[in-house]
């Protein structure tokens, strides 16, 4: 068996592609519009992944935009996304910097949660050992839900 992406319903793709690509860094692999089914599918990739991503051996988000408005609730979610970053610290910088939320603040250097426009949570993980203690990220209060 091999992971291939994790569909995320979204409500605004152009909202919901700023905060992927923008903000967080993902890289846009594929976009295909189904006109007889009205929704737009754009597939995304870790930087460094793209060529991989292209042949499906490398894990991808797929983003599904339904053209018509539709409410998603009960069994149609589901937990959290997960990403390996070079500098936890930095990454959540340029979030709260861009008005993202840092709902679990990385005290520990090595693990917070944001939430996408869509309300999905984004676990981020330091790569390889937890950075030293940093304020403000060391003192910060959580923030709503992850």
């Amino acid at each position: 068996m091999h992971y291939l992406h994790t569909m995320v319903r979204v409500h605004d793709l152009e909202k919901s592609l700023h905060f992927y690509c923008d903000l967080l860094g993902l890289k846009e692999i594929s976009r295909k519009d189904h006109e007889k089914g009205r929704f737009t599918l754009v597939f995304l990739a870790a930087p460094g992944d793209e060529a991989r991503a292209r042949e499906a051996q490398a894990p991808m988000i797929e983003l599904t935009y339904n053209w018509d408005t539709e409410e998603y609730a009960g069994g149609r979610n589901f937990g959290h996304l997960a990403y390996r970053v070079d500098d936890i610290y930095a990454l959540c910088a340029h979030l709260r910097d861009q008005g993202v939320t840092i709902n679990r603040p990385p005290r520990d250097g090595y693990m917070a949660f944001v939430r996408s426009p869509d309300g999905i949570s984004i676990e981020l993980l330091q790569r390889g050992s937890p950075l030293p203690p940093q304020e403000p990220w060391s003192s910060m209060e959580n923030t709503g839900s992850w």
